[in-house]
């Protein structure tokens, strides 16, 4: 027993490539065996192929000489000119070097070659009374077509026969060798399955475990610890990917505190600006000029755009913290859709935006504040990408038989490079595509629509070929699942 120890790869990859020596030896020995057998049938097969096509060519052109002979003689017997002496040997020089391809062709016996020295004689008695120029004789050697013809018939009797007895004796051959590659796979089946069963209870299951453990951590799933049973190495490795797992839980959560904090100490100074941009606008502080009032207008949009991108921060760091969940409530899509479109009137109007507006009285059973989170980021997104007098539509109707509503929120924009399609719903993913404003977006307002309408039970996707910008298609239950 030491001594197999010694012998025993210590390496991970040492032990896998032993592993699969070991288990593929028996396959490849049955993978030869098989494939000599099935070369040499295959080349059984293929030389009774080729046989059979040419003793099959032979005998018919053996008919057609035969006939085309006899059709000379006879036309010489009314026509006596020399040319057909000239046809009638280049005929008689056909046929005799057919005969003799003929008789080359493997396989042959006894009685097919009496029967091509039979048609040979036959060949040569015609000749001799042809060249006479005697008519008697002439007519006498017309006669000999006759058995010339029985002969290149039983030819081609002769020549199906042993076809047949080759095609025979290659499916006997066939059958015995496909019981031999029977048993043979038979009797490496249950030797290969127990080999690679033994490899796997060493090897597969814990490179599984670590697939999935770098699976879950890649995701973001860093709620599962990473436990591997195994190898040394290989446990050695699941406690490296575990330590990793709680250094990015560690993080994930320090990032999270600190958007939170963050967000929290901006929301105060931030409504106070606007607050009182809107005090100015208002002339609270006196009259303003047409200028001062375009500037304190300016103040006021970018400071509730930044109240935005501070609220889907705060969103999208409780839903990371599990802080919160769904407070589901009964409520209408259309007001909710309207009042979220009234948020961003000023900057439509001021970019002559056109609305197109289809949204269906429907009655849904959903979180109030996230559903109207994920209809201001979409139509924020579709205010911000739609150039000065574009149209953006925003719809809304009832599907599958009333148990799903789908909300289109579709713009006449640039629309979204296909290079970035997929990652336009990663947390902080911000595209190279232009931005219009003075505030750059966090790149997470999508990343929030993905997990809100998610936590509905719904969908969300990017669809082509409506609309020439980008087209952004929810499908939420009518009923909140619970």
């Amino acid at each position: 027993m030491p001594r197999l120890a010694s012998l025993r790869p210590r390496s991970l990859s040492g032990l896998i490539l032993l592993g699969f020596a070991i288990v593929a030896l028996p396959l490849l020995l049955g993978t030869i065996s098989a494939a000599v057998e099935m070369r040499n049938l295959a080349a059984t097969s293929e030389q009774l192929v080729v046989n059979g096509v040419a003793a099959t060519q032979y005998t018919q052109a053996l008919v057609r000489q035969v006939s085309s002979l006899e059709r000379t003689v006879r036309l010489y017997q009314i026509i006596p000119r020399p040319a057909l002496l000239d046809t009638f040997k280049q005929n008689r020089n056909l046929l005799v070097a057919t005969l003799d391809s003929f008789e080359r062709l493997p396989g042959g016996d006894s009685e097919r070659t009496a029967v091509i020295e039979r048609m040979r004689v036959t060949v040569t008695a015609i000749s001799q009374g042809f060249s006479t120029k005697v008519p008697a004789r002439i007519a006498g050697a017309q006669s000999l077509f006759t058995q010339l013809s029985r002969d290149a018939g039983q030819l081609s009797t002769l020549a199906s026969a042993q076809t047949d007895r080759e095609l025979k004796q290659l499916q006997s051959k066939t059958e015995k060798a496909r019981r031999r590659l029977f048993w043979q796979s038979a009797a490496l089946v249950p030797i290969t399955l127990g080999l690679i069963a033994l490899f796997a209870v060493f090897l597969v299951r814990p490179i599984r475990q670590i697939d999935e453990a770098i699976g879950n951590i890649g995701h973001g799933r860093l709620a599962t610890p990473v436990a591997i049973r195994g190898p040394s190495d290989l446990e050695a490795l699941g406690r490296q990917l575990e330590w990793l797992r709680a250094r990015l839980t560690e993080i994930a959560e320090e990032r999270n505190r600190f958007l939170r904090h963050m967000s929290h100490e901006l929301k105060t100074p931030l409504a106070n600006i606007r607050e009182g941009s809107e005090l100015l606008m208002e002339g609270a502080v006196g009259s303003l000029s047409a200028e001062q009032r375009e500037v304190a207008g300016i103040l006021r949009d970018n400071s509730l755009r930044l109240q935005r991108l501070i609220e889907n921060l705060l969103s999208y760091s409780e839903w990371q913290a599990k802080r919160v969940g769904l407070e589901a409530s009964e409520l209408r899509l259309q007001p909710l859709v309207k009042s979220a479109i009234e948020t961003y009137q000023l900057p439509i109007n001021a970019h002559r935006l056109r609305l197109d507006l289809q949204v269906d009285d429907l009655v849904l059973h959903a979180d109030r504040a996230k559903l109207r989170l994920i209809l201001d980021n979409l139509i924020s997104n579709a205010v911000k990408f739609t150039p000065d007098g574009g149209t953006i539509t925003v719809r809304a109707k009832p599907d599958d038989g009333g148990k799903q509503v789908v909300v289109d929120v579709a713009d006449t924009g640039p629309g979204i490079p296909s290079e970035e399609r997929s990652r336009i719903f990663d947390a902080f993913y911000q595209g190279a595509t232009p931005q219009g404003g003075l505030v750059r977006g966090t790149g997470i307002g999508l990343s929030v629509v993905q997990e809100f309408v998610h936590a509905h039970g719904g969908t969300v996707e990017l669809l082509d070929g409506e609309f020439p910008g980008a087209h952004f298609r929810v499908r939420l239950p009518i009923n909140l699942p619970p």
